[in-house]
């Protein structure tokens, strides 16, 4: 312990932190002025890494929630070689590698895209669940801490409530969060806005929780090894600190504590820059340099992490010697790889909801991809993911045996959760609600999308035919919403989600084929309530038939030189079928029927492919649940979409298709009325 060596490390990180935000004019430098201290004490000290291996499984992890404070992580990261210096001198430029909040980065040590308040220290919690799920599996071998770092902002978002509780109540000792308390947010200080008592509203969710100066490095420590040594709880470490810890004023007065210093450079505010670097230790004409004796420490630092790391990955490998295959089967679950599936094994009962056929896929496998874990909102027996319960058993504090997680009326936190899980990894996560409360947990899908990660959703009660719930439960819009983000690229150049509204039973079963193998980017499946009548098979079985649903889409019914071509997904597909036989019966016409089960996908394929299945030289007819603007980039400016343009109403699902034309007869008309307006 080297209490000069110290300050000097944590003012270091203070400089740096303003020296970036000041030359890129614009970030939050008062923040990290704070936090400096507690990130110097925790990663020199108790955070455990392979500083040559940072991609090494069984690390500690890190979880920002404050994405706002990436210049705290990034001055850090820089003291241990993960950055060099033009990294952190270019903060929030075009091309660098530091930019204005924290984008995954688990090789120099960023776990989690972080910027939506809340969601970081949530997805935290997830990683600490799959390092118990793990750990119950594996031994008790297995003991990596989780991180979270929050502030006051995170604290307020209403998904702390979820992740607070859901810690709380399975005991994740192994979940460690500091909470950066300054009392200042952007625009006003809290009292203003909060009056209530974090310390006691943790401590009734079941945290330990502590209070400390977070100024004060022994308090740190103390605070830090209690928490390590916590067998029961997650721990709180509510750390009171000063914004703009250091900053002084251009008469040489400090100016800490102040409002202004959170969101802009600290020359734009009553401090001064070149003396507030000063007051640091740092050279106002070379401010990104680390100081002699806190660089010469961390290079000795690095060398006792790396020893520190050896050993542990010993005792892993005497493990391993003594349980060859567990040893496997750990190695198995962490490369993301499947087990050998059967999907066309899955047998359905005839004219099933695609929720209930949802259902026997998962039961089918639970007993099969041993690193699931599925969770849903209060809802398993309704969105049919107790498929998969009934092979397992929940999650519990004490017990990490199940693969379930019941994460009650949390449909956010519940999502954040899911992507926890994923930026761990060795864990499939899969989570379900109705598909109206998709609306909650957009936030996280779209972090699902950012950060590459496999999640699977499950959305049930997929259309108006919810029924007698009325407008409140009827998802109209939310298929819109959703294939949006089918449209929109993520770094990779992919479609950052791949939407899935099967047609039948077998079209089920491909879409979990299709969520499953799709590893790199979040899956909806979008099931129906209602039973679906079976689409006829044309080859040798309807789940053959179906594979072709791999592609996006493809015909359904088939021949040559169709009058029409029909177009939907999910239960209108159905539908069409039902308004091809009286068109064909009763007026003579030749159809096609398209299932396009994901737009996306099917725009990946050929343009030859494409126009096979939906020509562009045919009348086009598409039938939506939903907005007809799900299906108008496929029929085009010539064809016709018959869809709702208003929310739903409370009665049974079958008057609700009557009286708003969801019915084979009413769309057989609607389709000749089209083909008139094409005759002209």
């Amino acid at each position: 312990m080297n209490k000069k060596l110290d300050q000097q490390a944590a003012d270091n990180i203070r400089a740096l932190a303003v020296a970036m935000v000041e030359k890129a004019n614009s970030g939050h430098p008062g923040g990290p002025m704070g936090g400096a201290d507690f990130m110097h004490i925790l990663y020199s000290e108790f955070f455990n890494f392979d500083p040559t291996d940072m991609e090494w499984a069984f690390r500690d992890r890190f979880f920002m929630d404050a994405g706002h404070l990436s210049t705290l992580m990034y001055a850090q990261y820089y003291l241990l070689g993960n950055y060099a210096k033009d990294d952190v001198a270019n903060f929030r430029q075009w091309g660098s590698i530091t930019p204005g909040h924290p984008e995954v980065d688990v090789k120099r040590g960023i776990e989690n895209t972080s910027g939506p308040l809340g969601q970081g220290h949530t997805m935290g919690v997830g990683a600490a669940i799959g390092a118990k799920f793990l750990q119950a599996r594996f031994g008790d071998w297995m003991n990596h801490k989780i991180y979270g770092f929050i502030s006051d902002g995170g604290i307020q978002e209403e998904i702390s409530q979820g992740a607070g509780r859901i810690a709380g109540h399975l005991g994740l000792s192994n979940f460690i969060m500091f909470f950066d308390s300054n009392d200042i947010q952007l625009s006003t200080s809290t009292d203003e806005v909060t009056s209530e008592d974090t310390a006691m509203k943790y401590e009734a969710w079941g945290w330990n929780v502590v209070t400390i100066d977070a100024h004060n490095h022994d308090e740190i420590r103390k605070a830090l090894t209690d928490a390590n040594n916590e067998t029961e709880k997650p721990t709180l470490i509510i750390g009171k600190t000063i914004m703009g810890k250091g900053a002084v004023a251009a008469d040489g007065s400090m100016f800490e504590g102040h409002c202004e210093l959170h969101g802009q450079p600290i020359g734009h505010t009553g401090a001064d820059y070149t003396k507030t670097l000063l007051n640091l230790g740092a050279n106002p004409e070379s401010p990104f340099d680390i100081y002699p004796e806190v660089e010469a420490f961390y290079k000795s630092l690095l060398k006792e992490k790396a020893a520190k790391t050896a050993e542990k990955k010993a005792e892993i490998a005497s493990w391993r010697a003594s349980n060859k295959a567990l040893a496997d089967k750990l190695d198995f679950f962490l490369s993301g790889e499947l087990p050998e599936l059967d999907f066309e094994s899955i047998e359905h009962k005839p004219g099933l909801a695609s929720r209930a056929a949802s259902s026997g896929v998962l039961g089918y496998l639970a007993g099969k991809v041993e690193n699931m874990i599925v969770s849903s909102a209060d809802l398993s027996n309704s969105d049919k993911t107790d498929g998969f319960l009934k092979k397992t058993q929940a999650l519990q504090k004490g017990d990490f045996s199940g693969s379930f997680l019941q994460a009650g009326v949390a449909e956010l936190t519940m999502a954040c959760i899911a992507n926890g899980l994923a930026l761990h990894g060795g864990i499939i996560p899969v989570v379900a609600t109705f598909f109206v409360f998709s609306d909650y947990m957009k936030p996280a899908i779209r972090l699902s999308g950012i950060q590459e990660l496999g999640v699977k959703y499950v959305w049930t009660h997929d259309a108006f035919r919810v029924g007698e719930d009325g407008p409140t439960h009827q998802p109209v819009e939310q298929e819109a919403q959703i294939r949006l983000l089918e449209k929109l690229k993520n770094h990779s150049g992919r479609p950052s989600f791949m939407a899935l509204r099967p047609a039948d039973s077998a079209e089920t079963s491909v879409a979990w084929k299709m969520a499953l193998e799709n590893k790199n980017t979040p899956t909806g499946l979008i099931l129906s309530r209602q039973n679906i009548k079976d689409l006829p098979a044309k080859g040798a079985s309807r789940y053959s038939d179906a594979l072709a649903a791999e592609k996006g889409g493809y015909l359904v019914k088939e021949v040559e030189n169709p009058d029409v071509v029909l177009i939907a997904n999910g239960s209108e597909v159905a539908t069409l079928v039902a308004a091809a036989e009286i068109l064909e019966s009763q007026n003579g016409l030749k159809v096609n029927i398209a299932s396009i089960i994901s737009e996306g996908v099917f725009r990946l394929q050929s343009k030859d492919y494409q126009n096979s299945v939906i020509p562009k030289n045919k009348p086009l007819f598409g039938l939506t649940a939903g907005l007809p603007v799900n299906l108008e980039g496929l029929v085009g400016d010539n064809g016709k979409v018959f869809g709702l343009d208003h929310f739903g109403y409370s009665a049974p699902a079958n008057v609700l298709d009557e009286k708003f034309g969801f019915t084979g007869e009413k769309v057989s008309k609607q389709v000749l009325e089209y083909l008139k307006t094409q005759q002209n």
